[in-house]
This record gives structure tokens, C-alpha cells and sequence, in this order.
């Protein structure tokens, strides 16, 4: 296989309403069959209007922006600082779902495609109907990837091309039968697009001649075919976020009947670890007598039955306001303790004829 990428030279600045396929066309007058056009979806968007205005600069700006994160944002993945990576109402996870601030005015933001992969089919459809040249397309942006730094161009929608080379099935020079092996051959395509196109040279289409030796008959499933489905991806949260979605998920006591027992050793872990760092004179006594619990369950109103034990917790003596919201914030840290062990726990009044002030049931 050999390979040429070719600069699409003279598209010039692309504005709402414009005709891509005429734009592309008479750029590139020697477009072949079998070519892969390799698009910016930046000059997508405008042409298709997905631009917001915005305030040119000041806090406004920033509120604006916002804004419109918000609006893009399906699922927020990660938080750190000003950065926020979150996936698109597409799938994508990517930073600031996409939105775009250069090579465009400043009062205004470019948004991605609303549909990537309709966008590559129509513009593959103009092409073959008005100027009888049958390629492949592929609508790019640029992604940052986890464990690696830099950024590279990937495919946001596909037409005329399968997005994935799947090699499962296939058996390897040493007689080896391939799994795993899926490749992204659409992301590659685009990463090879960027390298003439640049970001500052104002070429936002490229040909890739040589890959295809003919396109495919149909559009195929769009570059949808490369996100992963949730229940396969075991990296859908930044670092912080995970943690405080488990200890959130293990400060709750599970509803249904049949929880595992605290462990008395996981619990009395967790009363040491915030030893240190609780306010002088708080206490936290475990409570695992079956007997007390069954007869809490049975007298308290609203107790829950499924409750394997219970830690009671005193403020220092003599109490006042200022201790009771000293305790308070002491049983948040106990409870995220607690978590940390694998220990679920609600936040209960305390049972009648204690001289505790608060009650975790476990």
C-alpha cells in the first residue's frame, strides 16, 4: 500500500449557509474515486450554523461559556481546575464537549455537528449526485487521550467507509488467532489528515489517496461504531470523581434485605482512622448486639430492619451548639471511613434511652 495526502487548498473562510461539496469541489477539481476526504468539523459547523454568540471577553464570557457547556453536556467525566472533560449528547468524551473559541470571531463559539455522521453523508451524497466523484468522508475534530500526552485528530462521523477494521478471526504469521484486534482506522485516517492540515494554515480539508480501493456501496454505522457502551468502559470517571461516587455509593444502606454484616473489625477500623482527627472529647461506641438490634427494629419507628449494627456517637461535656455541629462534621468523617472499609451507613436520631446524640446505623 501507498499512500499520498493531499492539501484541499483555497476553501477560504466558511460561513453559515455555504455549500461544502461546491467549496470542496472546485478546490480540488482532481478528487478521484475511491479518495478519503478527510473534513475539519469546524468548517461543518459553520456551515451548518452551530455557532453560539457570546460576550468578546470579562466574566461574561466565561458565564456565557458556561452556559454553553452545560447545554453540551450529557455527563460530566472529570473536574480539574477550569478543565472539564465531559461526553457529548454524541457519546465523545472530550474537553469542553468540543466547543470551539479559534479561528472564529471572538464573540463567537463554534459547537460541534449536531449529527457528525449525517453531516459525512450528505456531504459524500452532494459529491457523487452533483460532481460524480465517489468518496469516503470523514468529519474530524481534535481530542486530548487519557495516559498520553498531546493531542490528535479523530473521526466524529463517517460515511463510505467502515469506521472499524475488525481482524478478530484472522490468524497471524505465527499461526495465532486474533481476539482483540479491532482497529480504528478512521482515527488513524484523521490523525494522518491533520498532519497537512495544521491549525494555523487555514487548510481544513485533506485527501487521503491510496487506503480505499473503492468505497463502500453504503454509508455504514458513522463513526457511532467507535464509542464504547458504558457498561464495557471501565474508565467513565476521572480519579477524584469515582472515589466520591464509590464512598457516596458505599455511605448508603442498601435497601434490599439480605446485606452482608458490618464486620466488627472493618468498623472498628474506621473509628481509628478518624481518631486523630475528630474533635476532643467526641466518642463513637460500636454497637453489634443482635438482641438491641432486634429490639430497636421492632420499637423504633422508621428503623431499618436491614441494619447489621450501629455506632453511637457523644460530643464532648459539657454539650453546646458549637460541639453538636463539631459532631455532626465528625460523623461525615466517620461515615467516609466507614466507606472506605466497604461499611454502608445511614444517619438515624439515636434510640430512645441513649445518651448518644447521633446514631449510624450500619
Amino acid at each position: 500500500m501507498r499512500l499520498e495526502i493531499l492539501p484541499v487548498l483555497g476553501i477560504g473562510d466558511v460561513t453559515e449557509g455555504d455549500d461544502l461539496a461546491a467549496l470542496i469541489a472546485t478546490a480540488a477539481p482532481w478528487l478521484r474515486d475511491g479518495d478519503v476526504l478527510v473534513v475539519t468539523s469546524k468548517i461543518v459547523s459553520k456551515a451548518e450554523g452551530r455557532l453560539v454568540d457570546v460576550p468578546a471577553d470579562g466574566p461574561e464570557r466565561l458565564a456565557a461559556r458556561d452556559e454553553v457547556l452545560a447545554a453540551e453536556t450529557a455527563r460530566v467525566v472529570a473536574t480539574r481546575g477550569a478543565t472539564r472533560i465531559v461526553q457529548t449528547h454524541h457519546g465523545f468524551v472530550m474537553a469542553s464537549a468540543g466547543i470551539d473559541a479559534s479561528n472564529v470571531d471572538k464573540t463567537r463559539l463554534v459547537l460541534l455537528p449536531q449529527d457528525p455522521d449525517a453531516s459525512a453523508r450528505a456531504l459524500r451524497a452532494a459529491l457523487r449526485e452533483r460532481y460524480d466523484v465517489d468518496v469516503a468522508v470523514i468529519v474530524t475534530d481534535t481530542m486530548g487521550r487519557p495516559w498520553r500526552n498531546g493531542l490528535t485528530d479523530v473521526a466524529l462521523g463517517v460515511a463510505g467507509m467502515p469506521a472499524i477494521r475488525d481482524h478478530r478471526g484472522e490468524v497471524d504469521p505465527y499461526g495465532n488467532e486474533l481476539q482483540l484486534t479491532q482497529m480504528a482506522v478512521v482515527d488513524e485516517l484523521a490523525g494522518a489528515g491533520e498532519l497537512i492540515k495544521g491549525k494555523c494554515d487555514q487548510v481544513p480539508v485533506a485527501v487521503v489517496r491510496g487506503y480505499l480501493t473503492a468505497t463502500a456501496p453504503d454509508d455504514g454505522v458513522g463513526a457511532r461504531a467507535l464509542v464504547r457502551d458504558a457498561e464495557l468502559d471501565l474508565f467513565s470517571l476521572g480519579t477524584a470523581e469515582a472515589r466520591a461516587a464509590g464512598l457516596a455509593a458505599a455511605a448508603t444502606l442498601p435497601d434490599g434485605p439480605g446485606a452482608a454484616p458490618a464486620e466488627p473489625a472493618a468498623v472498628a477500623r474506621a473509628i481509628a482512622a478518624v481518631a486523630g482527627v475528630v474533635a476532643p472529647g467526641t466518642v463513637f461506641t460500636p454497637v453489634t448486639d443482635d438482641e438491641v438490634r432486634a429490639a430497636l427494629a421492632a420499637t423504633v419507628p422508621g428503623w431499618p430492619q436491614r441494619a447489621t449494627g450501629l455506632v453511637l456517637g457523644e460530643p464532648p461535656t459539657p454539650v453546646d451548639p458549637a460541639g453538636l455541629v463539631r459532631l455532626g462534621a465528625d460523623l461525615q468523617r466517620l461515615r467516609t471511613a466507614l466507606a472506605a472499609e466497604g461499611v454502608p451507613s445511614t444517619l438515624l436520631p439515636p434510640p430512645p434511652g441513649s445518651t448518644a446524640a447521633a446514631c449510624l446505623a450500619l
